[in-house]
């Protein structure tokens, strides 16, 4: 199976920038633990060590689903997936558990689903929409492979400043009628992803209060009618 690799141009206000999205390596592991510090809170990692055997991990056992995106020569983005068997009747897990706590020890390449272990974006290039590029890069991997679906649990950051006043269900409503707007959340609706389920107790945030909402992207050549 070849490796992922896409040259565009991504947009800074009206300005084009050359971007290349594409498999990451090895020698890219110093840029993507930059990324990983700058996109995530301290305790969501392990210490480099522990990255770079994650790191590792992913471009062993499922290169394909290990992409970044590339501007002047730097990883500035990136994310992760790997395939799991997934089964909607029985949809509750954590992040941990279906990741292996992001070691993708249990990547199932016989399984039907591309799930998320993580997307980040260094601060400095957040203004360039290269999230949204790489969540549709995942789509065409979804597609490439014949999977069913691309599925992830996306936090709720937003939700803690509403918890007092709402549940988290009417929360999600709420965002999904134009009410409020989540970091996440929102960010996911306009990748195409649908809601699917809230999953309580997810992974340890205070900002969700440990919620996530399982969202998903149907891959439109396997739809059911």
């Amino acid at each position: 199976m070849p490796l992922y690799r896409k040259e565009l141009y991504v947009f800074e206000g009206d300005r084009p920038v050359e971007a290349v999205i594409r498999s990451y390596t090895e020698a890219d592991f110093p840029g993507l633990i930059r990324i990983q510090q700058e996109s995530f809170p301290p305790r969501s990692h392990p210490s480099s060590g522990g990255t770079r055997s994650r790191l590792r991990n992913h471009i062993n056992l499922f290169p394909q689903g290990a992409l970044c995106v590339e501007i002047a020569g730097e990883p500035a983005a990136s994310v992760t997936g790997l395939i799991v068997n997934y089964d909607p009747s029985h949809g509750d897990h954590t992040w941990e558990d279906i990741t292996n706590s992001g070691y993708i020890r249990n990547h199932d390449p016989n399984g039907n689903t591309l799930y998320i272990v993580d997307i980040g974006v260094r601060p400095f290039y957040r203004k360039l929409g290269l999230g949204k590029w790489l969540m549709q890069s995942m789509y065409e991997v979804v597609v490439q492979l014949g999977l069913k679906r691309l599925l992830g649990g996306g936090r709720l950051p937003g939700y803690h400043r509403y918890a007092s006043e709402m549940p988290p269900e009417a929360y999600v409503g709420a965002v999904l009628e134009g009410k409020l707007k989540d970091p996440v959340m929102t960010f996911l609706l306009r990748c195409g992803r649908t809601p699917l389920r809230l999953v309580p107790n997810y992974l340890e945030d205070e900002e969700s209060l440990n919620y996530a909402m399982l969202m998903e992207w149907k891959n439109p050549f396997l739809a059911e009618k």
